[in-house]
């Protein structure tokens, strides 16, 4: 195809979403940078309390979200490809991935709880790994609240009609959330 053929490049979906998700990632990059450098100087017991995680909840939760976030770009080629069935299967099993994240965030949060460690009991590693593991929590179910509204919105295109904005701009935004993960996990869960 000849280059003035060629439709320019551009970022999916909506503009906003990107000023949304340089926020968030600016705001998360502050947090990190905060819980490592309270962890150099409160290595023992990071160290000590890190050992009290589940490693292997983290590890699913990890695959869950990657397994999601393909999901959602497979929907996104889909409604692309102007297969709105397909685009919606897809985008179910991505909310289902996002879906099983909370689930066992939760069940790890509740075995926390049932173990006396909570937020704010004069321990520093747990008030961070409450404080990042909730924020990202807190993203991942606006995540799923947006593919949820958008794959409503998918049901009510014309089949022939189909427009991909929506999910474009609600894909760009999960695939942050599976960003953000990828580096939480190794940084509260694994890094030793």
């Amino acid at each position: 195809m000849p280059a003035a053929a060629r439709p320019a490049p551009r970022l999916p979906g909506d503009v906003f979403i990107w000023y949304v998700i340089l926020l968030e990632g600016a705001t998360f990059c502050v947090l990190f940078g905060a819980f490592a450098f309270t962890r150099v100087r409160h290595l023992e017991l990071f160290n000590a309390a890190q050992q009290q995680l589940d490693l292997s909840a983290g590890a699913i939760n990890t695959a869950l979200l990657l397994t999601a976030s393909w999901c959602v770009a497979r929907a996104v080629l889909a409604v692309r490809g102007g297969t709105r069935g397909t685009a919606l299967g897809w985008l179910a099993a991505g909310m289902a991935g996002g879906a099983g994240f909370v689930g066992l965030k939760l069940k790890e949060y509740g075995d926390k709880f049932d173990q006396g460690i909570g937020l704010g009991q004069d321990n520093l590693f747990f008030d961070f790994y409450f404080i990042l593991t909730g924020f990202h929590l807190l993203h991942v179910l606006a995540g799923l609240l947006a593919l949820g509204l958008v794959g409503v919105g998918l049901m009510r295109q014309r089949r022939d009609a189909l427009n991909g904005h929506a999910l474009e701009t609600a894909a760009a935004f999960w695939h942050l959330v599976d960003l953000l993960w990828l580096v939480l996990f190794p940084l509260v869960y694994v890094m030793r």
